[in-house]
């Protein structure tokens, strides 16, 4: 087939991307190439989080680069959550699957609770809201004692990842964009005319190319040596049963990130998202093939019964009914690749774990410089210096992973 824009990628990314082509001039034919299905990979399975506030996962606090720096991310994280609450309004989505709930760094440690003064102050020198919750705060909240204190933010929207994404590309879908799964592309080449890209049942001619493939873009053939491939791991409860729930309290839906970035995310849901659950993620790895093992989960999974165990002891029975490791991509500096990388080629790209937004706004800007156009994003990711280069392998494995146990020890209580 033929059409205007080909996009790699069926995540935020992409499907921002495509969706912004498609408001800004109709006319455009787009289609949408992924290697698996919709919402089956990290779009689908991450925690829903869509945070505004800076969030730099190599930071002690996630402070970002300065307040200038921290000032206008914020304001670009709150239009990806605007254009999210569109998709939601737009498309119909259920009212469960976009909330605008906030969050809490939960502290359960000196260290923690330290690390939340710090960001707190950060986010008062940039006169952004935010309230410091005490250990009675947080069980009412939670429904455990396991946190001494909180930060609760108001601005983060909690989303279902995967009804976000499969609600998002069937009404791409009902306005003309085509969406082609399981459609890995595995030849690009340049034509005069444009790119033509295969895949092992089909071709695609377009005269320009979004690649919204995250981390993939190293595997066609850019900035390697440049970026951290970092498996994360997650796990999901069976559904509750109402008389521990009722035993545990708390609010039926809330959502908690650790206050050091090494530590566990948890997020209860309710039947509005898909069933009354806990979602626990935690423990991460270095692997540069962007794959991961059985064993890797094994481990990872005991990890999180351990967590989980520790954060609500009356639910110790409750087993995990779904495990998984995800992949993320991130820059040794913290850099995302938004930019024309040849002639009618773009990438919207390297989202340092920070998908849900991050993948937005790329998305869209990427279509932005697809369509000619300047914009406010445009001129942010373009002003990012390079991806700083990594050690020479096996050094970037070992050296990322010796690390990486080292900060998870230091985080071992949140």
């Amino acid at each position: 087939m033929t059409c205007d824009i080909a996009i790699v990628g069926a995540g935020f990314a992409g499907l921002s991307a495509a969706r912004h082509l498609s408001m800004s001039d109709p006319l455009l034919t787009v289609c949408i190439l992924d290697a698996g299905r919709v919402a089956e990979g990290s779009a689908g399975r991450n925690s829903g989080f869509m945070i505004d506030l800076p969030h730099e996962l190599t930071s002690a606090d996630y402070a970002g680069a300065g307040e200038a720096h921290d000032r206008m991310l914020t304001r670009l994280n709150r239009q990806a959550i605007d254009f999210a609450e569109d998709v939601a309004r737009e498309y119909a989505l259920p009212a469960g699957y976009f909330q605008r709930w906030g969050k809490i760094n939960g502290a359960a440690s000196r260290v923690g609770e330290q690390a939340n003064r710090t960001y707190a102050d950060h986010l008062s020198a940039l006169n952004e809201p935010h309230e410091i919750y005490d250990a009675q705060s947080m069980r009412e909240v939670t429904g455990t004692s396991y946190y001494s204190s909180g930060l609760y933010t108001p601005g983060t929207a909690l989303i279902q990842p995967a009804g976000y994404i499969r609600g998002l590309a069937a009404g791409l879908a009902s306005r003309g964009v085509k969406v082609f799964e399981s459609s890995p592309v595995t030849a690009y080449e340049s034509k005069a005319a444009g790119w033509v890209l295969t895949t092992p049942k089909g071709r695609v001619s377009a005269s320009r190319v979004i690649l919204a493939n995250n981390g993939h873009l190293e595997s066609f053939g850019f900035k390697r040596g440049q970026l951290m491939h970092i498996m994360l791991n997650a796990c999901m409860t069976e559904e509750i049963p109402d008389h521990l729930l009722r035993g545990l309290g708390g609010q039926e839906t809330w959502g908690l990130t650790p206050s050091d970035p090494m530590g566990a995310t948890v997020r209860r849901i309710s039947t509005a998202q898909g069933g009354n659950r806990i979602v626990i993620r935690q423990g991460a790895y270095y692997r540069p093939t962007m794959q991961t093992s059985g064993g890797d989960l094994t481990r990872a999974e005991a990890k999180m019964r351990a967590k989980f165990d520790a954060r609500f002891p009356t639910l110790r029975g409750v087993k995990f009914e779904t495990a998984w490791s995800g992949h993320l991509c991130l820059t040794k500096n913290a850099v995302s690749v938004m930019r024309e990388l040849e002639p009618g080629l773009y990438a919207a790209c390297v989202q340092n774990g920070l998908g849900t937004t991050r993948g937005t706004l790329t998305g869209i800007g990427a279509a932005d410089l697809a369509l000619g156009r300047t914009s406010e994003i445009t001129r942010f990711f373009l002003a990012e210096a390079e991806p700083a280069r990594l050690p020479p392998h096996p050094f970037d494995t070992v050296g990322a992973n010796a690390y990486l146990r080292w900060k998870e020890w230091q985080a071992r209580a949140e």
